[in-house]
């Protein structure tokens, strides 16, 4: 018996409770960004992946709103921060003042400490202020005058970043893109969808969504999302994709280890999305692109394109070359 036929029977048919809520939240964040449910599924996945959310694409395209629906939807704190050239580390992690009544330093957080954080137009801060996130976001800490201070659970720091051709714009350093479990892009909706966001233009989109579930039920879901079963002939595939990545002459930078546990967790979550208690290949092609791409660097001189197009291809390459297990 074939091994995609040998998981299917061990592992019996799809559990339809199992994927209930995410049937909720899916249907919901429908209801706000019209006609794009793949970005949508993707932004789940990395939210029970957690893992942090990089969304690239033009302004007014609903990357503000998505970030602003996961927090709602799982009745969770948030906060978004406004990157510009001028600001400040501390104007995203906090800073130590001195209280002249009770004479000692006291820590005024800053907007980091939220279970959501929205980090929007992330590329227009400079590397330095870039760079205060990169604790939060390995560590789920921030460290401030030598003392570390825990951030709220569940954390998720959706960014937003415009295409790196726009004004003002500073690149994401690879330390940075390597954090973000994944980069999707939302795209324009196509007329059908654009015409349902005319109709309801007359009430804020945001105002209509109610919580699907609470926080602690989110963290539950994450701690679930561990025991989907990977075989290891799909673990064998993911590995051999991501070593053709690091030896491919059009890549001066494969995909990291890092990389490697982020595919690995994402196509977990994906399978639990989907009602299954299995990853198949087909979870790991699916996310091979959005998971890859921001991680790995093209060599310019031997592939016509740019940036994440021109990765996207030499990944499809690769996802064409590698055999995928029956």
């Amino acid at each position: 018996m074939p091994q995609r036929e040998t998981l299917l029977a061990q592992e019996g048919p799809r559990d339809a409770a199992a994927g209930e809520p995410f049937a909720h939240l899916e249907t919901a964040l429908g209801r706000v960004i019209r006609g794009k449910a793949e970005a949508l599924r993707l932004a789940l996945v990395s939210m029970l992946s957690r893992g942090h959310l990089l969304i690239e694409d033009v302004p007014g395209v609903g990357k503000t709103t998505l970030a602003h629906s996961l927090a709602l939807l799982s009745r969770s704190s948030f906060n978004r921060i406004q990157f510009t050239s001028d600001m400040l580390p501390s104007d995203v992690v906090g800073v130590t003042i001195f209280n002249a009544q009770s004479r000692e330093f006291e820590f005024k957080p800053g907007p980091v400490f939220a279970q959501f954080l929205l980090a929007d137009e992330i590329n227009r801060a400079t590397p330095k202020t870039q760079s205060a996130l990169l604790e939060a976001m390995n560590e789920q800490q921030v460290t401030v005058d030598g003392r570390s201070y825990p951030l709220p659970q569940p954390f998720m720091v959706i960014a937003t970043q415009n295409p790196a051709e726009h004004h003002g714009t500073y690149p994401l350093p690879e330390s940075q893109l390597d954090r973000f479990l994944m980069r999707i892009r939302l795209g324009y909706p196509d007329r059908v969808a654009e015409r349902e966001i005319l109709h309801q233009s007359d009430t804020p989109s945001i105002e209509r969504l109610t919580p699907v579930l609470s926080d602690s039920e989110l963290i539950q879901i994450q701690e679930q999302v561990t025991s989907v079963r990977v075989d290891e002939s799909v673990i064998d595939y993911m590995l051999a994709i991501v070593e053709k990545t690091r030896a491919h002459e059009s890549l001066a930078l494969g995909v990291s280890p890092r990389g490697s546990q982020a595919l690995y967790r994402g196509a977990q979550a994906l399978a639990m999305i989907e009602g299954r208690r299995f990853v198949t290949p087909d979870d790991v092609k699916r996310l091979v692109i959005p998971v890859c791409a921001h991680r790995v660097v093209v060599q310019t001189r031997k592939v016509l394109g740019r940036g994440s197009d021109a990765a996207a291809k030499i990944l499809d390459e690769i996802l064409m070359q590698v055999e995928v297990p029956l």
